[in-house]
């Protein structure tokens, strides 16, 4: 079976880094609890819990080995492959995911991102891109500043001179107004 599977979970157990063939591999366990509202009781309640042993690989691997801990709420998304075991005392049915893409679960907490780009510089941070966002307006408003072509570590900012972009209507390309 190759089925692509996402799930919210929590990490069970610490990442632990292997290395089979010269390729890295990163594993550990995810729980993904089903929560459901009760109508007849007017209440949330949790249901069941399913563990899977998530397995990344390559430079994934490393990423998810330096980034994510136990108790951390993930996102993820992989291969399902679901395997029936027998060790001769005992049979099982192990349930796997190969990871595609992962990160933390922004509902729950904060992360912060660093790139390790080959476009970075030395120090770690990433190249420029062509241009910034940047908010200019109170009201959440944003506007496209132009980055200078030069090489000043700091990106441009717009001048305070500048007057804040007044807010627009937004506008449904290719959909009916809903009322």
């Amino acid at each position: 079976m190759n089925d692509t599977i996402t799930i919210v979970g929590t990490i069970g157990t610490d990442p632990e880094r292997k290395v089979r063939g010269g390729v890295p591999i990163t594993t550990f366990r995810v729980a993904s609890k089903e929560r459901r509202f009760d109508k007849a009781s007017g209440a949330w309640v949790d249901g069941e819990t399913n563990w899977y042993t998530a397995s990344a690989y390559r430079r994934l691997a490393d990423h998810v080995y330096e980034s994510l801990h136990r108790r951390e709420r993930v996102i993820l998304t992989g291969r399902l492959k679901v395997r029936n075991w027998d060790t001769g005392e005992k049979r099982g049915t192990s349930v796997d995911i190969d990871i595609d893409a992962i990160g933390h679960d922004l509902l729950f907490g904060t992360t912060a991102f660093r790139s390790d780009d080959a476009r970075s510089d030395e120090s770690g941070s990433a190249a420029a891109p062509a241009e910034e966002w940047a908010t200019t307006s109170s009201d959440g408003g944003w506007d496209v500043v132009e980055q200078s072509t030069s090489s000043s570590a700091s990106p441009a900012l717009p001048s305070p001179a500048v007057e804040p972009a007044q807010p627009r209507e937004p506008e449904l390309v290719g959909a009916e107004t809903p009322f």
